[in-house]
């Protein structure tokens, strides 16, 4: 139960022009529970949604308008801060030469449409379970994330984060150098609970992120007029 439960945290986005299709893919993985779902459908759009919010797994479709599926999985791949995504092709297409060109633009699996729903489901949950998404362990500098056990240590000694605190620290660990506005962290904080907390919340939450992490608070930076990012290592 725990490993389904924490599938369906995956953030995954499908990029699907015909919209009848991208609808129904999205009925599909809302049946199975996934419930982080963003669309788009053209490549353009795609992108820009990849580069703001890091996806744990991208749908994609080769026959899209502005940027074809191919040349944007290349993208993806060729970008240090979003290579870790994981990629599958949705294609009509089925000629050796176009899964071949998948497969070498970094794309991990190419399914054929029409597709069965049930495998479908299966090979996204067999790729987020390989995927860095799955694991348990987040290493930043000398501080260690524990997913389990709900748990934080710098060096051997461990850090008190509240709830709010440790979900906001999990997300920057698990997308190193990614910019988050304060309405995506507390979309996160959030989660399925729908209680209200303010965009200035978070901000307090930061502050004392900072203060609890001592000398590696400072790895937590503003951007200016976009949000908060872990710095790089």
């Amino acid at each position: 139960m725990f490993m389904e439960n924490k599938l369906t945290n995956a953030r995954i986005l499908i990029v699907e022009d015909e919209v009848q299709i991208n609808r129904l893919i999205e009925l599909v993985l809302q049946s199975a529970g996934y419930y982080k779902i963003q669309k788009a459908f053209d490549g353009k759009e795609a992108f820009n949604l990849i580069r703001q919010n890091k996806p744990d797994l991208v749908l994609l479709d080769v026959m899209i308008p502005e940027i074809d599926g191919f040349s944007l999985c290349k993208l993806i791949k060729e970008d240090e801060t979003l290579n870790s995504i994981q990629i599958i092709m949705l294609t009509a297409k089925k000629m050796e030469d176009d899964v071949l060109q998948g497969f070498e633009n970094g794309a991990i699996d190419y399914i054929s449409k029409p597709f069965s729903n049930k495998i479908l489901l299966a090979r996204i949950k067999a790729h987020l379970l390989n995927s860095d998404f799955y694991n348990d362990l987040k290493q930043y500098k000398n501080i260690q994330l524990d997913n389990i056990k709900k748990t934080v240590k710098i060096g051997n000694v461990f850090v008190e984060l509240t709830k709010f605190e440790f979900i906001i620290l999990q997300t920057f660990m698990s997308n190193i150098g990614v910019v988050f506005s304060r309405s995506q962290l507390l979309s996160y904080v959030r989660g399925n609970d729908g209680f209200d907390v303010s965009e200035r919340a978070v901000d307090v939450q930061i502050v004392n992120l900072r203060r609890k992490l001592g000398e590696f608070g400072s790895n937590i930076e503003t951007v200016r007029g976009m949000g908060y990012k872990l710095k790089e290592s």
